[in-house]
């Protein structure tokens, strides 16, 4: 496009945060279509610049700080002293260095909902009604947990006919209070039967509570981009395997230097990318067969740039989790993965 920056215009931009609005203005743009958003990551990658967070995603009114594409993956990528740094290897998935602690989970603004002993217990169910809670501290100070509300302990109190107040609705033996440098798995057990875990930190403090809610919970965010990663894989296999011709796949692999088997089980996210991007930089020589490797796959509805961006976003995305990561992946990046696994099951049914 006629408006877009110069490498050397980029350059000067390294290391500056600056209005995500202003770096469009410098394409020529004011909104985020794909077409442009396409554009501007290629003049990106090509001064080796990047921005934290990215462009495309990040709120309208956010600054973006710009970096040298090496800062971005020494911050998000675990070390990998075997690898040459080519951008068609991918890591192979690296199992946790350490326990995972209770700590790993705990959102450190979370902090905990409790009441005050001098409470009444209609406040205690009126706060456990509207918040949808299945348990409700009683802390004293920041640290003295004096018991829990349950709404078993509820009836409790007037299956025995106590006196209805706070003190007899609250658990008071074998509460459930653990320290965030705890093994997390072998505190399941003791979550799952008592529903919850308060969480003491460091410094004594109550910081936190984990439920079985919680723990479910995690549980999907954690796992889930995997198997839609790995779904994707399997559909993008199945398309290509089926209209890529072996020739096509050894020629792909001989470029890079990889054993020339001609099956696509041995290709990485990024030669699925190279495979079929006719205007591709890195490998010229491959575009006209890339530009045939399209044509057979018989996909005329889709548009070609905007397929190989997404391709190309998930890829990023892919080669992140791979690196296990106790912190969920952002939602944003979900929904790509999301997004991107339905494209496919509209052209690529299940077996």
């Amino acid at each position: 496009m006629s408006d877009q920056p110069s490498e050397k215009d980029l350059l000067k931009l390294k290391g500056r945060r600056i209005p995500v609005l202003d770096l469009l203005r410098l394409f020529g743009a004011r909104r985020r279509e794909p077409s442009i958003v396409l554009v501007m990551e290629q003049a990106l990658d090509a001064a080796g610049l990047t921005t934290i967070p990215s462009f495309a995603t990040c709120g309208h009114q956010a600054d973006v700080h710009i970096v040298a594409v090496t800062v971005v993956f020494a911050e998000e990528s675990a070390p990998d002293t075997e690898s040459t740094g080519t951008e068609d290897e991918e890591p192979a998935v690296v199992l946790p260095q350490h326990p995972l602690r209770v700590g790993d989970i705990l959102d450190p603004n979370s902090g905990v909902v409790s009441l005050p002993p001098t409470a009444g217990l209609q406040t205690a169910t009126h706060l456990m009604r509207s918040r949808n809670f299945s348990q409700l501290p009683v802390i004293e100070g920041q640290s003295y947990v004096r018991g829990v509300v349950t709404w078993k302990s509820i009836a409790r109190m007037y299956e025995q006919n106590l006196p209805v107040s706070l003190a007899s609705a609250m658990e008071t033996d074998d509460l459930s209070v653990v320290e965030e440098s705890q093994d997390f798995f072998a505190l399941l057990p003791s979550i799952s039967e008592k529903g919850y875990a308060l969480v003491r930190r460091n410094d004594g403090i109550i910081g936190g509570i984990v439920t079985d809610a919680d723990v479910t919970e995690r549980f999907a965010a954690t796992a889930r981009p995997f198997f839609l990663a790995g779904e994707i894989e399997f559909r993008l296999r199945r398309c290509l395997g089926k209209a890529v011709s072996e020739e096509a796949i050894k020629a792909v692999q001989a470029a890079m230097n990889n054993k020339k088997t001609g099956q696509v089980s041995d290709l990485t996210f990024f030669q699925y990318e190279v495979l079929i991007d006719g205007q591709q930089q890195q490998y010229p020589a491959l575009c006209a067969q890339a530009d045939l490797n399209w044509a057979a796959l018989k996909w005329g509805g889709l548009d070609r740039g905007q397929f190989l961006y997404d391709l190309a976003q998930v890829r990023k995305i892919r080669n992140k989790i791979a690196h296990f990561d106790p912190q969920p992946l952002p939602e944003e990046r979900l929904q790509q993965l999301i997004a991107f696994r339905q494209l496919l099951r509209e052209y690529v049914p299940d077996l």
